[in-house]
């Protein structure tokens, strides 16, 4: 089972780096589209919170270092932004049981996507933008403006690892 995490986690991993440049041809489309977001978040919910954790890790250094995307002043704090969403999908979705596989994902989806977005105002206000970054710069960049890319997560991805688990590809849990 760890062989098949590792790849899965290294496949999530190459397709974060490969997704996000298919958009980056529209402007602004990796804020409004979140196409970095989703192989982290689905290598979290499918490999487990430490894969996630790597995952959200590698994914923003590797692109940058290939693409240059992103750019090298916001990727520390898009660093700690997926690296929280690939642990927190993982550890909520293992640690949160109610019967319900569909509910579960959806726990833990939701509770990465929140806990993702307050590191990454944290990291931003503290630390990269320190004076500079209001409550409302954060709220527009992380749900107003990322809207479209939210509710492309809360639909696609509980389908993938639904179908990943009905096709048997991932082990199904309830």
């Amino acid at each position: 089972m760890k062989t098949k995490q590792l790849v899965l986690a290294g496949l999530f991993t190459a397709l974060g780096v490969v997704l996000p440049m298919a958009f980056h041809a529209v402007p602004n489309a990796g804020s409004i589209l979140l196409p970095m977001h989703i192989p982290v978040l689905l290598c979290g919910l499918v490999c487990g919170w430490y894969y996630g954790l790597a995952c959200g890790i590698l994914v923003p250094i590797l692109s940058h270092l290939f693409t240059g995307m992103p750019p090298a002043a916001i990727l520390p704090s898009m660093v700690c932004e997926l690296a929280i969403y690939g642990l927190l999908a993982g550890l909520i979705f293992w640690l949160v049981r109610t019967g319900k596989l569909v509910l579960d994902l959806y726990i833990g989806l939701v509770g990465a996507m929140i806990g993702g977005r307050i590191i990454y105002g944290i990291v931003n206000a503290l630390i990269f933008s320190a004076g500079n970054y209001s409550l409302s710069a954060w709220a527009t960049a992380s749900f107003v403006t990322a809207l479209p890319g939210i509710i492309i997560q809360l639909v696609l991805l509980p389908a993938i690892v639904l179908a990943l688990s009905k096709a048997r590809l991932i082990e199904a849990r309830a």
